[in-house]
């Protein structure tokens, strides 16, 4: 079964400082046919403008991962952590018992480009943690590359939850195969380009959901960015 979530169907909101895309229900945007699929919880597409950002808040008992596509995000959070991620960076935040996190552009006058992604975790109450790591384009390109995953393969950061994250940039032309073993299902994730699937065409910010499917094939149309959730 594949099933296609257009971008243009994605929940919006424009803050002024924040436009915003959900993939699936978030804030004030609630659709109960699209509340996530499987662990994946939440992939909000964020552009925040210069100097914007998310005050202080508290998280719990949620795996948020930050995928940067432009500019820069800096982070602080109650644990005494701080830093800027940039695009080829990766942060993997673990909310557990609780954490106080905020989130600001750095830049007066660059916008911040992202994805935001919130993964539940396969127990609650855990200890919170944060991580971050680069992961140089050179690597994406032609092939999954894993960032995420609950082994920490080939140096991806570690999740808590049995939940698998590639990334790949594609050059027109290219084409990519990924299997699935039985019982789980994946979402693919277009950042940015367009690709041909099984399914159809997709396009920047379209999603593709896979289940009961033994794996699925992705050919690049244009130059494209995508994000592969492999999911128990």
């Amino acid at each position: 079964m594949y099933r296609i979530r257009p971008a243009a169907e994605r929940g919006h909101a424009d803050h002024g400082w924040l436009r915003t895309w959900h993939s699936f229900s978030f804030a004030d945007y609630h659709d109960p046919a699209h509340m996530g699929f499987r662990s994946l919880r939440v992939i909000n597409e964020d552009r925040i403008a210069g100097g914007g950002g998310f005050p202080f808040h508290p998280h719990r008992d949620m795996e948020i991962v930050t995928y940067m596509l432009a500019g820069g995000l800096q982070h602080r959070d109650d644990l005494g952590n701080g830093s800027v991620v940039r695009r080829g960076e990766i942060q993997r935040m673990s909310a557990g018992r609780g954490i106080v996190h905020g989130e600001f552009n750095p830049s007066p006058d660059e916008e911040s480009h992202l994805l935001q992604i919130w993964i539940r975790p396969d127990r609650r109450g855990i200890a919170p943690s944060w991580e971050e790591k680069a992961f140089p384009d050179d690597e994406k390109r032609g092939r999954w590359r894993p960032l995420v995953a609950p082994d920490g393969r080939e140096g991806a950061l570690v999740v808590q939850q049995d939940a698998l994250l590639f990334a790949s940039l594609l050059e027109r032309g290219e084409e990519l195969v990924h299997d699935l073993d039985a019982g789980r299902g994946a979402w693919l994730q277009v950042a940015s380009g367009r690709v041909e699937t099984e399914a159809g065409a997709l396009g920047p910010g379209d999603g593709l959901a896979v289940e009961g499917e033994t794996g699925f094939r992705v050919s690049a149309r244009e130059d494209a960015e995508l994000l592969l959730f492999d999911l128990a």
